[in-house]
This record gives C-alpha cells, sequence and structure tokens, in this order.
C-alpha cells in the first residue's frame, strides 16, 4: 500500500501478532494523494472567494455533530479510520476497527516518529482546516449535513504529534504552518483542496500566505479524494 506525503511515497505491509488484539496488514486505505496537473494547488488558491473573517459567536464542536460519526458507513469511526490509513504496524482490539497500537513513522508536522498507544495516546486527528476557521469562513450558514461531513471528510484530517498540534488552535496559513518545512507544501495544498470543495472562503493575509508557501513549490498538484460534501441524513448537528 502506497502514501503519498510531502511528494514522497512509502510503503510497508508487515503482520504483527500479539495476544489479545488481532493482527493486520499495517496499513489502512491510502490517504488523498496528489492529483491533477503540476501546479494546480497555486492555480487553485487565485479560484477561492477573499472575505473577511466572521464572528466566531455561535460556534461549537456541537455543530459539526459527534465527534468520528461513521459518515462512510464502513462500521469504523473516523477517528479510528484515519489512524488506520496513516500508521504502520497497526493492532487492532476486538476486530479491525479499534486501533490499539500504531506507529506514526513520520509526522508530517513535526518530523518525528511518534508511537501511538490508545488511552495514552501522543497522536491526534487534526482537521487540516479546523472547524472554527470553516465556521467563521462560511461554514456558520451551511446546512448542519455539510458541516458533518467536513469534520469527517478524510481529505481533511490527518494522523499528527498531538504537542504540535495543539500550538496550531484553530490557525490559518497566514497564523500557523509546520514546524518541518518540508511539509509545508502540501499542507497548504490540503487546506486550499478542502475550502475549495466545500466553498470556504480565505481571508486576503490568508489568500497572500498560501502563495507564498506555493510559489516555493510552484508544481504542486492539489489533492482530491475524500467523502461526499452532505452527511447520510441519519446524522444531525445542531
Amino acid at each position: 500500500m502506497t502514501r503519498l506525503r510531502g511528494g514522497t511515497v512509502t510503503a510497508m505491509a508487515m503482520l504483527v501478532a500479539v495476544t489479545g488484539c488481532t493482527a493486520e496488514q499495517t496499513k489502512g486505505s491510502a490517504g488523498p494523494g496528489e492529483t491533477g496537473r503540476a501546479g494546480a494547488a497555486l492555480t487553485a488558491v487565485g479560484s477561492l472567494t477573499v472575505k473577511g473573517r466572521a464572528p466566531k459567536t455561535g460556534y461549537s464542536r456541537d455543530r459539526f455533530g459527534t465527534a468520528w460519526a461513521d459518515t462512510d458507513s464502513n462500521s469504523c469511526d473516523t477517528r479510528d479510520d484515519i489512524l488506520k490509513r496513516d500508521l504502520t504496524h497497526v493492532r487492532f482490539t476486538g476486530g479491525t476497527c479499534k486501533v490499539s497500537y500504531g506507529l506514526l513513522e513520520h509526522d508530517p508536522y513535526s518530523g518525528k516518529e511518534i508511537t501511538y498507544r490508545r488511552g495514552r495516546s501522543q497522536v491526534d486527528i487534526d482537521h487540516v482546516v479546523a472547524l472554527s476557521d470553516a465556521w467563521q469562513k462560511g461554514a456558520k450558514y451551511w446546512e448542519p449535513s455539510k458541516r458533518i461531513a467536513l469534520a469527517n471528510d478524510p481529505l481533511n484530517l490527518l494522523a499528527v504529534d498531538a504537542s504540535t498540534n495543539r500550538g496550531k488552535g484553530d490557525g490559518d496559513a497566514a497564523t500557523w504552518l509546520p514546524p518541518d518545512k518540508s511539509y509545508r507544501c502540501a499542507y497548504v495544498a490540503g487546506q486550499v483542496a478542502v475550502k475549495k470543495k466545500y466553498g470556504l472562503w480565505v481571508t486576503a493575509a490568508e489568500q497572500a500566505a498560501m502563495k507564498k508557501v506555493l510559489r516555493g513549490c510552484p508544481d504542486q498538484r492539489l489533492p482530491a479524494g475524500g467523502n461526499p460534501t452532505k452527511a447520510p441524513e441519519r446524522f444531525r448537528a445542531r
């Protein structure tokens, strides 16, 4: 199985046997890859609507539905889906959904190798476009099903170092970029892809920051894929 991270393809498949855990292939389904023509990410920045940030009034996580809803109906919650996708050496408890152990071989934000253990995890699942940022740039006006879709879309999710991620908060490209500079092009391209897919706007400062990063990698492709932009009707949000 392969995964694209900052333009580098990695592959690993190892069977792990552990008492009390189910052994499976070490990788889950492939994450969003770089698709389309070279330079598509920089071109797409110019297509995003530029507006001022709306007030954060009314925002809460509940506006985006229950955390890690199984919107793709594969019987696994979204958090475990992303752990399976992004970690290697994955082990499960009680089947093939609940990830109990794995290795984040190269954290995209810090470059560190991090071990994931359920219950004392140093790994977060980050919303590449933070939900609070999305709320202030269009999502507050959406139907709940679209907000639920954004919160659980694999295109907008990434397993990362928890401590580094906490420093990001709800920052956009104008206020926060990964400390690992080698991942910045892929990170910004991911934000552009999500904002374009969902019709979220950017501030002028944010657009300028995105262009500055992507001009340093003018051939950066635009990620694609993920789930539909409307969650199934059975899911609810405030």
